[in-house]
């Protein structure tokens, strides 16, 4: 596995486990998120609102399909399960991520695809 692989494995779970040092550690000032179907979010700052925002006390577990990188670009597909009190949510997503530089690089653009697959 690659360090990007790594990386990104690594920041998927702190993101949705709430570790938001860690997440903000590998973004940079100028982070662009763009949520498709909602408002971008940009900047550092408004990211960090942002996450806050998400917090939950849901019991969470990410399983990754496939998490591809090339040089500054790199996507991550899966599945996320929220236990909550009363059901569990299912989600799945898509990732796309540009990186600031090749090597040892920081997250700079994140467009993010998800799709609320919770059986009724």
């Amino acid at each position: 596995m690659s360090k990007k692989e790594q990386l990104l494995r690594e920041f998927n779970e702190a993101f949705i486990k709430g570790d938001h040092e860690f997440v903000l550690d590998h973004v940079t000032e100028n982070i662009a998120w763009e949520m498709v179907g909602t408002d971008k979010i940009e900047g550092k700052e408004a990211f960090s609102i942002a996450l806050e925002e998400m917090k939950n006390d849901a019991e969470v577990k990410i399983v990754f399909n496939h998490v591809i990188t090339h040089g500054i670009t790199a996507a991550v597909d899966g599945t996320i399960y929220m236990k909550g009190t009363e059901e569990t949510k299912i989600y799945s997503f898509c990732d796309i991520y540009k990186f600031n530089t090749f090597k040892e690089g920081k997250i700079k653009e994140l467009k993010s695809y998800v799709v609320d697959i919770t059986e009724s």
